[in-house]
């Protein structure tokens, strides 16, 4: 398994970079985390978007999907000039309904899946009451748990060849360090610094509790990511850290972080 990180930043991006995008590669099976702005030339430096095995969409935020809308035309002109090639499953929450609607409607680049209509699992020690989904994109198994965010939004576990924990856009939520437990690589949203800690009720993790989760879900290595661009990175590194008890990678575009 491979991670390839593909935009870092959140709500916009710093110059010459791109909002959440993420390129996660269980053998021959390619998967396309998040598809923010910039993400979709990016990929193409690693991968030609007709390989793709399927696009998995945490929520509806525009920093998390505005190169879907590019993405479209790149696979409906794909598929107008080579008939064998097929649609690219597409998971994404079914809410807001008017936003995800308009994404599921374009039918001729991507095969739009509900992540509520997926078949629900017993994951470890999660709570009964939240439910997780679960599906398959060639050799990977998906998993998805709600997380706590403004808008419906859906953490994300890739297992394989290892595994992989995305925390997607979340507050602190106790089960989370569950569903993360042991997974390989936790990439974990480090949106807040602890001087800006109040602004995290909207819905994000500060750097510090992206750091606490995965050490209380024993993951071996961390990588934060989604950075406010006006912050100092060497603050979020620092605090994410102190959480973490360890070193943390940090996301840029191009990392790469095999698994």
């Amino acid at each position: 398994m491979k991670l390839t990180v593909l935009g870092c930043w959140a709500p916009y991006p710093r110059a010459g970079g791109a909002c959440s995008g993420y390129l996660v590669q269980v053998g021959e099976t390619n998967i396309l985390l998040e598809c923010g702005n910039g993400v979709l030339s990016n990929l193409q430096k690693y991968l030609d978007f007709r390989s793709l095995d399927g696009v998995i969409i945490s929520h509806l935020h525009p920093d998390h999907v505005m190169d879907l809308f590019c993405l479209r035309h790149a696979v409906e002109g794909a598929r107008r000039t080579d008939s064998r090639l097929s649609t690219i499953p597409l998971y994404l929450p079914a809410h807001p309904n008017e936003e995800s609607a308009k994404l599921a409607g374009f039918s001729k680049a991507f095969e739009a899946k509900e992540i509520e209509q997926l078949p629900q699992t017993q994951y470890s020690d999660i709570p009964a009451g939240a439910v997780v989904y679960q599906t398959r994109i060639g050799s990977a198994d998906i998993f998805l748990i709600r997380t706590d965010h403004s808008l419906p939004a859906y953490a994300v576990r890739i297992e394989g060849e290892g595994s992989l924990f995305y925390s997607a856009d979340t507050k602190w939520t106790e089960y989370l360090s569950e569903f993360a437990r042991g997974a390989d690589v936790a990439v974990c949203e480090a949106s807040v610094i602890e001087a800006d800690r109040e602004y995290a009720s909207v819905g994000h993790l500060t750097a510090r509790q992206a750091g606490q989760l995965a050490a209380r879900a024993q993951n071996p290595q961390l990588v934060v990511t989604h950075f406010w661009p006006e912050y100092n990175l060497n603050t979020i590194k620092a605090e994410a850290e102190s959480g973490f008890g360890s070193q943390v990678i940090m996301a840029e575009e191009g990392l790469t972080v095999s698994i």
